[in-house]
């Protein structure tokens, strides 16, 4: 395939941050997909997640990998300067795990067995171990995510108010860039974190965390990292956008063939990318993660999902409920018009459009209600049929776009178990 004619921008550079699941930028350039679509693509590796929204912002960079939130955080001007962005592919969902300190596991291991099991489990031991603590007037627990306006500060806000822990006043969050979240914990500057792969690995592997949850284990099958641009860009330069979405979704189809992600992982791992041990990366690229020192791994095969499931569409539904966790949270104004930021930002359209052009089927609703299936399943709204993966909150929530009430906030979650 030659590429698409009227390309207007050939030479292009994206942002992304070394974690596993940039892996569709890193496969879409060396695997050729890129240059199949005529675009000469550079990837540029970032610091932090504000530093890609603050380049592709004044659009010193043309695009690239994104927290799902985060261009919704941008078009809204929330923890910066107002820039309108767009989300033509959604680049994979899952890929995180909450790691806690050896020491703070030892601490709540006890409780976290019993009648109750995973996440609730989990959660409910943390509780009882924050009262010990106050009873004691010890410091509150100190936990790291990457991004206020991510995945990682909402599902872990989420997890840890199921088990009634208040996440402003019984803990305190800190905003701490992937890479060096090992660190902080080898100093003792935090108690545990919530991070994307491989760096809840890394702690296992050097002997000073504990894997104790994946992030599906809080919502299955979560949107994750996103590819987005300048609503600007895209308009200037709509043909390069659209090589760009179907070069990344083949790479994502690429991506989630097993026989793939070895060759991957050794891609992904190299020190111009996120510079990890291929072992640590490919463990989680194959479904085998690393929890405990000395432990056998945990089979999780979605803990990476790039392209079954629908994984590369953006669904507006999704956005939805960053948004609402946005109110949740004091972010953002319950007034806000959620639904024409969603409609703005995530564009099933564009992802259509391209879809269409490799012949790839695409989703033909916006929307999709969360937290009503336990397994695999078929969407049934629209006349496209899709495979999609269980969606449960471990609240057993239900999140509904077309509920105003859900748009704005979700409920709240139901009382812990003791």
């Amino acid at each position: 395939m030659a590429g698409l004619s009227g390309i207007e921008k050939r030479k292009v550079t994206l942002g992304f941050v070394p974690l596993t699941d940039c892996a569709p930028l890193v496969v879409a350039r060396e695997k050729g997909f890129f240059e199949r679509h005529g675009v000469d693509v550079e990837l540029s590796r970032e610091a932090s997640w504000s530093t890609i929204r603050d380049k592709v912002s004044v659009e010193a960079i043309d695009g690239g990998q994104m927290l799902a939130a985060m261009p919704l955080a941008a078009t809204l001007g929330l923890g910066g300067f107002r820039t309108p962005m767009v989300v033509g592919l959604s680049m994979n969902l899952n890929g995180n795990s909450v790691t806690l300190s050896t020491g703070l596991w030892a601490e709540i291991e006890p409780h976290a067995t019993g009648p109750l099991e995973g996440a609730v489990a989990i959660g409910i031991a943390l509780r009882h171990a924050i009262e010990q603590r106050a009873s004691r007037l010890q410091p509150r627990l100190r936990f790291a995510v990457t991004f206020p306006y991510s995945s990682h500060n909402y599902l872990l806000r989420y997890w840890l108010s199921s088990a009634g822990i208040d996440p402003d006043r019984d803990v305190r969050l800190v905003v701490v860039p992937p890479p060096r979240m090992v660190e902080h914990l080898l100093d003792g500057a935090i108690d545990g974190y919530c991070v994307g792969a491989p760096w809840g690995q890394r702690a296992v592997d050097l002997g000073v965390g504990r894997v104790v949850l994946s992030t599906h284990e809080i919502w299955n099958c979560h949107p994750e990292k996103v590819f987005g641009t300048t609503r600007s860009w895209a308009e200037r330069n709509p043909n390069t956008h659209q090589a760009l979405v179907m070069a990344l979704i083949e790479a994502c189809r690429w991506l989630d063939v097993p026989a793939n992600r070895s060759a991957a992982a050794r891609l992904v791992a190299t020190p111009g990318y996120v510079d990890a041990p291929v072992e640590l990366v490919s463990a989680t690229l194959e479904g085998q993660v690393m929890v405990a020192s000395g432990q056998m791994p945990r089979t999780l095969p979605d803990f990476h999902v790039f392209f079954r499931y629908a994984a590369t569409f953006p669904w507006r539904s999704h956005a939805l409920w960053s948004l609402a966790q946005m109110c949740r949270w004091g972010q953002l104004s319950s007034g806000a018009d959620l639904e024409a930021t969603a409609d703005a930002v995530y564009r099933p359209d564009i992802y259509r459009a391209a879809a269409r052009r490799l012949g790839i089927a695409a989703p033909d609703v916006d929307y999709k209600t969360e937290g009503t299936h336990p397994a695999i399943h078929t969407l049934t709204e629209g006349a496209q049929k899709f495979a999609l993966g269980p969606d449960l909150l471990c609240d057993g929530a239900v999140f509904d776009p077309t509920d105003p009430v859900a748009r704005v906030a979700l409920a709240a979650p139901q009382p812990p178990a003791n």
